[in-house]
C-alpha cells in the first residue's frame, strides 16, 4: 500500500507539473503592436488574427498605427509597443543596436522613386526638387539611384518630409519627383498619368535585399524570448495562410484595418516576395535568412549609415534561432 501510495502522489505531481507548464505556455498576455497602413505590414498579423492563431497562443494585440519604422522604434523605447514592423530603412537602427530582430516578414519591392512630368530616367533629377523621408525605404531608395546613375545628394533639391506629405507635394506639383513606399507609390502613379517609375527595389537585386521584419527592443527580446516565441508561431501559420492563395482574402482585413479601399489595397499584393513562415524558418535553419541580412548590412556599412565599430555580426541584432524554433 506504501508502494501505491507512493506510485498516486507520483503520479498526480506529475500531472499538476504538466498542467502548470501547459497553464504557463498559454499563460494570456496582451501586447501593444505598432504596423503601418499597408498590406506588407499588416498581411501576416491579420491574417494570424482572423485565422485565430494567436488565439491559440494566448495572445491578444492593440494595433496602433505608425507612419514609419523610425517612429515605430522610438515608440518602443518610450515603452509604448511592445514589438512592430519595420520596412527596409529602418533596419539600419537594429543593426546600431537600437533594436532587435525576431521575424523576418517578407522580401520587399514597394519602394519606388518616381518622376513627375518630363523626368524619366534617374539622370533628368539633376536640379530638381525630390521629396523623401529620412532614415526609411524611401532615403534608401533615393541614394541607391542616385548612386547608381553617378548623382549624389548635392545634385538634387531635397525635401525630407513624412510620408503623407510626400504625396500631396507630388500631387500638387510642390516637387518633381519623389521616393516613398506602397500603397502612396501606387496612388501617386494612378492619379498622376504623366508621372513615371525610376527605380523600384528590384532594379537593385543584384547588388541588395530590401527586407522587412518584425522587430522590439534588445532588452524585450531577453526578458520575453517565450512571449516572442509564440507570437512569432502565430505569425509564421499567418505567413502560411496568406501566401497560400489567400491574398484576396486577407486584403479585405487590411482594408477593414486601414479604412481603405479594397482595391487599393489588393493591388498591393505585387509589392514583395510573399515568404511562408515554413520558408522562413527552414532558411534560418540553413543559412539563407542570415544571408539576407548580411548582405543588407554589408549594404548599409558601404553607404555609410552603420555607426557602431565594429560593426555587429548578423547574430548579434537578428533571433535566427527563434525563428527555427518557432516554426517546429
Amino acid at each position: 500500500m506504501k508502494k501505491l501510495a507512493t506510485l498516486l502522489l507520483a503520479l498526480v505531481m506529475a500531472f499538476a507539473a504538466v498542467g502548470g507548464a501547459m497553464a504557463q505556455a498559454a499563460e494570456p498576455v496582451t501586447l501593444n503592436v505598432a504596423y503601418m497602413p499597408n498590406y506588407g505590414s499588416l498581411w501576416a498579423i491579420e491574417a494570424a488574427i482572423q485565422k485565430g492563431y494567436l488565439a491559440e497562443e494566448g495572445i491578444t494585440v492593440n494595433l496602433v498605427e505608425f507612419a514609419d519604422g523610425p517612429t515605430i522604434i522610438a515608440a518602443m523605447e518610450s515603452g509604448s509597443i511592445d514589438v512592430g514592423y519595420i520596412g527596409q530603412g529602418a533596419h539600419k537602427l537594429c543593426v546600431n543596436g537600437q533594436a532587435t530582430i525576431f521575424a523576418l516578414s517578407h522580401i520587399s519591392n514597394g519602394d519606388m522613386l518616381i518622376g513627375g512630368k518630363g523626368i524619366t530616367t534617374v539622370e533628368d533629377l539633376k536640379g530638381k526638387r525630390v521629396a523623401y523621408s529620412s532614415g526609411t525605404s524611401s532615403e534608401d531608395i533615393l541614394l541607391n539611384s542616385l548612386t547608381k546613375y553617378g548623382l549624389t545628394m548635392d545634385d538634387i533639391e531635397a525635401f525630407d518630409m513624412d510620408a503623407s506629405a510626400i504625396v500631396t507635394a507630388m500631387l500638387s506639383g510642390g516637387v518633381d519627383a519623389c521616393a516613398t513606399w506602397s500603397p502612396n507609390s501606387l496612388k501617386i502613379l494612378e492619379e498622376m498619368p504623366d508621372a513615371a517609375k525610376l527605380t523600384d527595389n528590384m532594379t537593385f537585386s543584384d547588388t541588395t535585399v530590401s527586407l522587412a521584419s518584425w522587430i522590439c527592443m534588445p532588452g524585450y527580446a531577453t526578458e520575453k524570448r517565450d512571449v516572442l516565441v509564440r507570437f512569432t508561431r502565430a505569425l509564421f501559420k499567418g505567413m502560411d495562410y496568406a501566401a497560400e492563395e489567400h491574398h484576396d482574402e486577407v486584403a479585405q482585413w487590411v482594408a477593414d484595418q486601414t479604412a481603405t479601399d479594397y482595391e487599393s489595397v489588393y493591388n498591393q499584393r505585387g509589392d514583395a516576395l510573399w515568404l511562408t513562415g515554413e520558408a522562413v524558418a527552414a532558411g534560418a535553419a540553413d543559412g539563407t535568412v542570415e544571408g539576407y541580412y548580411l548582405l543588407q548590412r554589408d549594404t548599409f556599412v558601404a553607404a555609410g549609415a552603420i555607426e557602431k565599430d565594429p560593426v555587429p555580426e548578423v547574430k548579434d541584432y537578428v533571433m535566427l534561432d527563434l525563428m527555427v524554433e518557432a516554426g517546429q
